[in-house]
């Protein structure tokens, strides 16, 4: 088990360069494993490998090979379940995040039915105002819904996230809203996080981070964070950490020759406090850009020839 939660370190493959069948056959064997840690730890490396590989013309055999090693347990364990009075079924610890976990990879890589069941969710909660979803994957449902689902969805999450005073739900509906696959949108709550009386200033960092890690909003946030650079340092300047916390996160998987030129020619025009947190911007997107270089082939032989076994 230590072995092979090391090999599921997810700076691991960056950071050494190590081919990327390493951690995949790992992987392989996941439909097999019935415990929490296991999925929890190929989750987390799995997640900077989908964010270099999900602009690419070739994402669709990556997907499709994480769906394949999920699909068992995903029909094994299915979604929480509801008794009569509304309160969710209880079942161990373990069992509840182990569940989690797969329910976010399947909706996350594409399942079909796991995107019909959180569409589903969504729907019954727009139609009687009643929101029914269980609390451990409303983060899942929400932000699967809103990439699924069309602008009214979208609508009606904002004005959830606008009604509610709970913190920890506002939280996960903001969220959920930089996952739409409508760069309209994504634009449009990107100008919006930069009005304080609409998102709060230590939110609004998260809101471009969060539209960063979106394919569909990557480049949207890139162009916003050196278009309005100039405002968020002035609110962030003095805060070092949160400075740093933007940068990194709006940065982190650029991974094209294109990208790290643009993060190279914007740096030259600023130095003070943010100069180390860009000058390490570009050794992450250099690194990015050239583990592309190093494995991109070889990853995807390897895949195409696991799909066919």
């Amino acid at each position: 088990m230590e072995g092979r939660k090391k090999a599921l370190n997810p700076n691991s493959k960056r950071a050494g360069y190590l081919p990327q069948n390493i951690p995949l056959e790992i992987i392989r064997y996941l439909s097999e494993e019935k415990d929490f840690l296991p999925w929890h730890a190929a989750s987390r490396a799995l997640y900077p490998l989908d964010k270099l590989l999900d602009r690419m013309e070739n994402y669709n055999v990556f997907n499709e090979y994480i769906l394949k090693q999920v699909a068992t347990m995903y029909i094994k364990l299915g979604w929480p379940k509801n008794n009569f009075n509304g309160s969710l079924v209880q079942a161990s610890y373990q069992h509840e995040e182990l569940r989690r976990e797969v329910i976010m990879l399947a909706c996350s890589f594409g399942n079909k039915h796991c995107h019909q069941q959180a569409s589903t969710l969504i729907s019954d909660w727009i139609s009687s105002n009643r929101n029914r979803i269980p609390l451990n994957v409303r983060d899942i449902v929400y932000c699967t819904g809103v990439s699924l689902l069309d602008e009214d969805v979208w609508e009606f999450i904002w004005m959830k996230f606008h009604s509610t005073t709970a913190v920890s739900e506002k939280k996960i509906l903001l969220e959920a809203l930089t996952c739409s696959d409508d760069r309209n949108l994504l634009n449009r709550l990107l100008n919006l996080s930069l009005n304080s009386e609409v998102v709060l200033d230590q939110d609004a960092i998260d809101v471009i981070i969060h539209v960063a890690r979106n394919p569909h909003g990557r480049d949207l946030a890139w162009k916003f964070f050196r278009d309005k650079w100039k405002i968020l340092n002035t609110r962030y300047g003095e805060a070092l950490f949160m400075n740093s916390k933007l940068i990194s996160g709006v940065t982190e998987f650029l991974n094209t020759e294109g990208e790290l030129k643009e993060l190279k020619n914007f740096m030259k025009n600023y130095d003070g406090v943010a100069a180390a947190s860009f000058s390490r911007a570009v050794e992450t997107v250099e690194a990015n850009v050239r583990w592309k270089m190093l494995y991109q082939d070889e990853l995807f032989q390897w895949l195409g020839k696991a799909l066919r076994h």
